[in-house]
């Protein structure tokens, strides 16, 4: 299956620029339930993502030691409940030791109307949930998914013809859409149109990026869905927008150290978001 490359263009497209008469919740609010005691800096991460990323407001929902990690590094951070458009859940969780309470929150989100960005440990919720979701597997994580959907492993040598279509067929099976991180990132979704992204760099495969990438998702499809966009190309929009902005944070912050580029952080990423939005807009 072929994809289709994902440009600055498209992605300036999908971002929803602010205007003179916009508040902090006509810009889109996204809720993040992420994070756990063993794995507290993922919230950090995501939260940091997701006002880099050009958020109206963030609320963070989970555990105490999450929460003030969250609040120390960004004390705008709302932590009551109340009204989101977009919810990004699962990041820095382990579905083997999460809450009984926990999982019936998860379980909550997803079966409620609002689109749903599904990371690591809340992948396993997927299957028969009823809100719009995204989701955003590793090669290992997909494989896992797919399992649990009575769907055959990908094949350790697969080409990006061959991921597509394991990421078209997913798709097909959750009726959402896709977002396999890889080299090339591809964004999928049922109609069979797949989005390729590759701004990105191998300095990206270090610990905590893929919580970059959900924050960054939950606040561009928040916005999307306060400007009325949330048909599932309008989320994959988001999906494939967010994973151009993340390609490009890291880049730049890789090339910082020469030409080869060299190695970065989670962080360094989620701070390059704000440059990337803008580059992106200025095209």
């Amino acid at each position: 299956m072929t994809a289709t490359d994902w440009t600055a263009r498209e992605t300036a497209r999908a971002l929803r620029r602010p205007t003179a008469r916009d508040d902090k919740y006509s810009r889109g609010v996204v809720g993040m339930r992420t994070g756990s005691a063993r794995y507290p800096g993922a919230a950090v991460l995501g939260v940091e993502a997701a006002w880099r990323a050009g958020t109206g407001m963030v609320r963070y929902l989970g555990p105490q030691r999450a929460q003030d990690l969250v609040m120390q590094r960004r004390p705008e951070t709302v932590t009551a409940d109340g009204r989101v458009q977009a919810w990004v859940i699962g990041s820095g969780m382990d579905a083997a030791s999460r809450s009984a309470d926990e999982t019936a929150a998860l379980r909550a989100v997803l079966s409620g109307e609002l689109p749903v960005v599904v990371d690591a440990g809340a992948l396993d919720l997927v299957p028969g949930s009823g809100a719009p979701v995204i989701v955003t597997p590793h090669a290992r994580e997909l494989d896992r998914l797919r399992e649990a959907l009575d769907l055959d492993p990908v094949a350790a040598d697969a080409d990006d013809d061959g991921r597509a279509a394991a990421a078209r067929e997913t798709a097909i099976a959750i009726d959402g859409v896709v977002l396999l991180k890889g080299a090339a990132t591809l964004v999928a979704t049922p109609d069979g149109v797949v989005r390729r992204v590759t701004s990105g760099t191998p300095w990206l495969a270090t610990a905590g990026t893929g919580d970059v990438l959900g924050g960054a998702l939950g606040a561009v499809l928040a916005g999307a869905v306060a400007a009325g966009r949330t048909a599932l190309d309008d989320l994959a929009d988001a999906a494939a927008a967010a994973a151009w902005l993340h390609g490009t944070a890291g880049s730049t912050a890789a090339a910082r150290h020469g030409a080869a580029g060299g190695p970065i952080t989670a962080l360094d990423v989620a701070e390059g978001l704000s440059a990337a939005v803008a580059a992106a807009l200025a095209v």
